[in-house]
C-alpha cells in the first residue's frame, strides 16, 4: 500500500494553530500529508484583540464566534481539526496573580486530562506530533498544560496498560516542540526590515529580550515553508477577534519575512526512529517506513 504520512499538531486555543507552525502544516497538506489539529480548549476566555470587534454583541457570543473562526482557518489551511473539550483558563493578570477559574484546563491533572488526546491519537494514528515546550512558548496556563498533556498522551497512546478502554494502541514516532520566535529569528527580521528602509516593529522585542533566554540552541529542525507564509497569514486573519489586521503581526512585508527567515523551527524532543540532526523535515527517519495502516 502507498505511504500515508500523518501529522498531529496539539494547540491550546483556536488561533494558536494559525500563529504557530501554520506554514509548516500548509506545506505538508500540499504534499499530501494528512494533518489533524487537536484544540484543547474553546478559547472562551480569550481577549478580543481586534478593536473593530470589541463590542458587546461579540463578547456575548464569543464561544460561538471562536468556533466559527476556527472553521474558517481550518478550511484555509486544508487541515482536519478536533476539539478536546476543555474550558479555557484565561490569562491571569495582577500581583499577586488571581487563582485560575474552577474546572479550567490549567487546573487539570495531566495524567487524567491526557485521555481525550490519547483517544484521538489512537483514532488518527499520527506518525509525528507537535506541541509547545515546557514553558508553553509563553507562560499561559493553557499552553503549559497543553505541553504536559501532549507529552503524557505521546507516551500513553502506545501503552496497552494505559487507557485500555480508548481503543487499540498507536505509538507516534516523533514529538516536536514549536520554536516560534528565537532571538536569532527576531534579529534577522529586524535587520532585514531596517535594510529595506522601513521601521521595525521588533525594536521593543529586542530590548525586552536582553533578560530572556534564547531558544536558538534548542532548534533541531528547520522546515522550509516560506511560500506558505501567505496561507499562514490568511488563516490567522480568519481568527478576526484574536488579531488586529492593522497590527503588529502584519507590519513586516511578506517578501522581507521570506528573505530573512524562510523556515519554521522546531525542537525534536522525542524520536523512536533514527534521524540525523539538523533536520529540514519533520518526517525525517519516518519516510519510507510509515505504511497506510
Amino acid at each position: 500500500m502507498a505511504e500515508q504520512l500523518r501529522l498531529m499538531a496539539v494547540h491550546a486555543h483556536p488561533d494558536d494553530e494559525s500563529s504557530k507552525g501554520a506554514a509548516t502544516t500548509a506545506k505538508y497538506v500540499a504534499e499530501g500529508v494528512q494533518v489533524l489539529v487537536a484544540t484543547c480548549t474553546g478559547g472562551e476566555r480569550g481577549s478580543v484583540l481586534n478593536p473593530k470587534l470589541d463590542r458587546p454583541d461579540v463578547w456575548e457570543n464569543i464561544a460561538e464566534i471562536r468556533r466559527a473562526e476556527m472553521d474558517a482557518a481550518r478550511a484555509i489551511l486544508g487541515i482536519e481539526q478536533a476539539w478536546l473539550g476543555f474550558v479555557d483558563s484565561g490569562l491571569p493578570e495582577g500581583d499577586p496573580l488571581p487563582p485560575l477559574p474552577e474546572g479550567c484546563f490549567g487546573l487539570q491533572d495531566p495524567k487524567v486530562a491526557a485521555g481525550p488526546l490519547v483517544r484521538l491519537m489512537r483514532e488518527f494514528r499520527p506518525h509525528v506530533v507537535t506541541t509547545y515546550d515546557e514553558d508553553g512558548g509563553y507562560p499561559h496556563p493553557d499552553h503549559i498544560m497543553c505541553h504536559k498533556v501532549t507529552v503524557e498522551a505521546f507516551e500513553a497512546a502506545g501503552d496497552p496498560t494505559r487507557f485500555p478502554e480508548l481503543g487499540p494502541v498507536w505509538q507516534p514516532l516523533k514529538l516536536y516542540y514549536d520554536v516560534g520566535f528565537s532571538k536569532a529569528k527576531v534579529m534577522a527580521l529586524h535587520a532585514e526590515i531596517l535594510g529595506a528602509g522601513l521601521e521595525s516593529p521588533y525594536e521593543e522585542w529586542l530590548k525586552r529580550w536582553e533578560d530572556r533566554p534564547d531558544k536558538s540552541p534548542r532548534i533541531t529542525t528547520r522546515v522550509p515553508c516560506a511560500e506558505y507564509f501567505p496561507v499562514r497569514d490568511d488563516a490567522l486573519r480568519a481568527h478576526a477577534t484574536q488579531v488586529d489586521p492593522d497590527g503588529f503581526w502584519f507590519h513586516v512585508p511578506m517578501e522581507v519575512q521570506q528573505r530573512a527567515w524562510p523556515t519554521e523551527d522546531f525542537q525534536l524532543a522525542r524520536s523512536l526512529v533514527e534521524t540525523e540532526l539538523p533536520e529540514s523535515d519533520l518526517f525525517a527517519g519516518v519516510r519510507g517506513t510509515a505504511r497506510a495502516v
